[in-house]
């Protein structure tokens, strides 16, 4: 009964869930000292691209693309409004410019007026969509979890967590070819990571397309969809365990083969 209470992490030590669970609320927290000792679907879509990309991000961070930026600032619109007002937001025309490179210096992350636009305007579009909103009524949002999958620790934070579904907010640039892109971005790891770490098996999407404003809504994803995602962990835990499990990497050697 203790050992259910109880996780091992990749640092080999055991820590109390309750104890973890309060903790990962800080983003601080979460973002640090789990990054590094729990696997999330962001690790395993690093590792799925090639063992040096994971062990560089973990290593030396990664940038924050444009789209990461955007798909962060419309969930805090939405889910986590006051996080999103809490925002430094500049008026300026580039991220170019002196006046952004200062405010940056001195707040960190900041963002421009157009970003926090373009965030309102999908958040609108949201909360005028009734059928949207009844998903995430009375829902947990950012709700942290950690368990084993699949023998190993990982931490997620879900955007709705509801009793009976868990539901990842998306945007996109081609609502009508997400069913396509879902897997090209891996939304399936997410899907089938999620329903083990919640112990839910009913995993839905709602999306965002950025430019019609058309809101799109899944049903419970396909035992298909959760079966690939699956299928990845797999994959991806090897190739963890081929070039990470040992003290250190070795990855001078590694190489993709190529047949033409």
């Amino acid at each position: 009964m203790l050992m259910n209470k109880q996780i091992k992490l990749l640092d080999g030590k055991y820590y109390d869930k309750t104890e973890l669970l309060s903790k990962m609320l800080d983003d601080e927290f979460y973002y640090g000292f789990m990054n590094k000792w729990a696997f999330s679907s962001s690790n395993i879509k690093l590792l799925l691209e090639s063992p040096k990309t994971y062990y560089n991000v973990m290593k030396y961070g990664s940038p924050k693309s444009q789209a990461l930026r955007d798909g962060w600032l419309t969930h805090t619109a939405i889910l986590e409004n006051e996080v999103f007002e809490s925002q430094v937001f500049i008026d300026v025309q580039s991220k170019n410019t002196k006046k952004f490179k200062m405010a940056k210096e001195e707040h960190g992350e900041v963002f421009t007026m157009k970003e926090k636009n373009d965030a309102e305007r999908l958040a609108e579009a949201f909360y005028r969509n009734e059928p949207a909103m009844q998903m995430i009524k009375g829902c947990k949002k950012e709700y942290p979890g950690v368990a084993l999958v699949q023998g190993q620790p990982f931490r997620a934070k879900a955007d709705v967590l509801a009793k009976d579904y868990v539901c990842d907010l998306k945007t996109t640039s081609n609502i009508k070819g997400f069913e396509h892109s879902a897997y090209n971005f891996h939304y399936d790891v997410q899907a089938y990571l999620y329903t083990e770490i919640y112990n839910i098996p009913d995993f839905r999407f709602i999306v965002i397309d950025k430019g019609s404003r058309d809101i799109g809504i899944s049903k419970a994803v396909s035992k298909e969809f959760i079966q690939s995602g699956r299928d990845k962990v797999a994959y991806a835990l090897n190739v963890y365990a081929q070039h990470f499990e040992q003290d250190e990497p070795e990855l001078d050697d590694y190489y993709i083969e190529i047949n033409l």
